[in-house]
Formats: structure tokens, C-alpha cells, sequence
């Protein structure tokens, strides 16, 4: 039997907007109205590009419940939940299902990292504890682990565990993951690889560039969903030079930046992330201006 996906296409990694230290909701509000009205197919909420390490539990539920109920069942919400903690994920995951989230993200434990071995505990330990679509999350240059192929396959015999974010910017990897892993769903977790990774099976990405552009990466999946990768190998070549910008600090410092230059009201990112120098704002700006965003 097929396993349920939680989304195909373009998955927003979404900012958490922030009114100096406090989160600002109705700017959260605002960006979730946004997206539904750009046709992005889900939102992504407390991953990496919403910062996260720097969310306390009760900021975490918080922006849980307020992205549940404004989007009122209107696009899939996915919840990030991964943790080094394993007790902790599980913890956050049973919280994410019961607020109504409609699948969980889990990065691979960080810091402590683990073997295989414990990765494939770690993962089914949380699977275990909900019923919702488990995402696994493979980002070995901010974590330190790559999942194995043969980690992946094992993996991949528990039910909710449905899909991977293949972050690891290898492609011979996620070939080998697509040919030997059909049964796993896999999601581009590179803006700059979402052609690549759909032209071999991935279901679509979640995107940082798509907090500044949701229609134009919903329209670039779709157009790769649909076969037509020349429309969609010249809208990622567009992109690219302002992609490339997104990642000249660490995300989602520029995402917030070129957000709040669109009027989006993103706000400050949180310490130890800091805003950007004046010479990389600049290179930002530049690139923004070459795509054709007014700034």
C-alpha cells in the first residue's frame, strides 16, 4: 500500500516573524495568508529557516496552534519536531499531532550525532509514538550524520515514515536513495537542486527561496510535476543567482532581510544569529534587483 504524503510540491520552510524578542502573530498571520493565496502546497513551521534552536517549548506550541487553526485546514501544516533529545522529539511530535498538524519534519540528532544503528532507533522510536506522516530530515552539513542508503531502507519498512528532506546537496546520494528507496518519498531540500531531484522521482521541496517567491516555486514544481523540465530547468536558472544570495550568511538570516525589504515584515532573527553586514546586504539587494524584485 502507498504511503500517505503530506504534500506534493512546494513546501515553504517558513520564518518566524519576530517584534524584537516576542513573535509577532500577526505578521505570522499575514505570511499565512500569503501562501495560500500563492498556491504554495504547505507550510513548514519551526524548522531550521524559523529558528528553531532559538524556540523555547512554549514558543514552539504556540506557533503550533496559531498556524493550525489560521490555516483552518486550508494547506497542509507540517511541524518541525526533530531534536538531539530523542524523548524530546517524541514529546513534540505527540504535541504536533494533537494541535492537528499534518505530518512531523525530524532532522537527524545533532551534536551527539549517533550511529546507524541509533538512527534507525531514534526515528522509529518517534514514529512509534504518533500516527501522522513521519519527514525525516538529511542535512549531514549542519548536523553532522548522513543517513545511509541501507539506514533509509530499514527505515523506510515503518509505515509513517513516508518521506526524506534530502538536504546532503549529493546527487549520486539521492539517485541511489530514489533507485533503492522507491517506497520513501523524497522532497529537494536545496532551492538549487529542486530540478535535479524532481527530474529522478522527489515530490517537490521545501524551499527557503519560497518565502520571498511561493508562486514562482509552486509553478516550478508543478511545471516539473507535470514532465516539462525545460520550463522548469529556466525558472531554476533564473533563480539561481538570488538563491545563491539567500545563503551568503547563515539562513535564514538573508530570507529575513530580503523579506523585510519586500514590506513582509519578517523582523530580527534571534542570538546568536545577528543581521547581515552592510557588504552582503548589498550583494542581496543586487541579486533581488537582478531577479526583478524591486528593492
Amino acid at each position: 500500500m502507498a504511503k500517505r504524503l503530506p504534500f506534493i510540491g512546494s513546501g515553504v520552510a517558513l520564518v518566524t516573524p519576530f517584534d524584537g524578542d516576542k513573535i509577532n502573530f500577526e505578521s505570522l498571520g499575514q505570511l499565512i495568508e500569503m501562501h495560500i493565496a500563492e498556491n504554495t502546497d504547505a507550510i513548514i513551521i519551526c524548522g531550521t529557516t524559523g529558528e528553531a534552536p532559538a524556540l523555547g517549548d512554549r514558543d514552539h506550541l504556540d506557533i503550533l496552534k496559531y498556524t493550525v487553526e489560521k490555516a483552518a485546514g486550508r494547506i497542509p501544516i507540517i511541524a518541525g519536531t526533530g531534536s538531539n533529545d530523542t524523548s524530546h522529539a517524541i514529546w513534540f511530535s505527540k504535541e504536533a499531532e494533537e494541535y492537528g498538524a499534518d505530518g512531523v519534519l525530524c532532522v537527524t540528532p545533532y551534536y551527539n550525532k549517533t550511529t546507524q544503528k541509533g538512527l534507525y532507533e531514534h526515528y522509529n522510536a518517534i514514529a512509534r509514538s504518533i500516527s501522522i506522516p513521519v519527514i525525516l530530515y538529511n542535512i549531514p552539513s549542519r548536523t553532522g550524520v548522513n543517513i545511509a542508503v541501507e539506514t533509509l531502507k530499514r527505515l523506510a519498512e515503518t509505515e509513517n515514515i513516508v518521506a526524506v528532506k534530502e538536504a546532503s546537496g549529493n546527487i549520486s546520494y539521492a539517485a541511489r536513495v530514489a533507485a533503492e528507496v522507491p517506497e520513501l518519498y523524497m522532497y529537494s531540500g536545496n532551492d538549487n537542486m529542486i530540478v535535479p531531484l524532481m527530474s529522478i522521482g522527489a515530490k517537490g521541496v521545501i524551499s527557503v527561496v519560497a518565502n520571498i517567491l511561493p508562486k514562482e516555486t509552486h509553478e516550478l514544481c508543478e511545471s516539473c510535476l507535470n514532465g516539462d523540465y525545460i520550463k522548469g530547468r529556466d525558472m531554476q536558472l533564473k533563480m539561481l543567482e538570488l538563491i545563491n544570495a539567500l545563503f551568503i550568511e547563515v539562513n535564514p538570516i538573508p530570507v529575513k532581510e530580503a523579506m523585510n525589504l519586500m514590506g513582509m515584515s519578517a523582523g530580527d532573527v534571534r542570538l546568536p544569529l545577528v543581521g547581515m553586514t552592510p557588504q552582503n546586504l548589498e550583494r542581496l539587494k543586487a541579486a533581488m534587483r537582478s531577479y526583478g524584485i524591486d528593492v
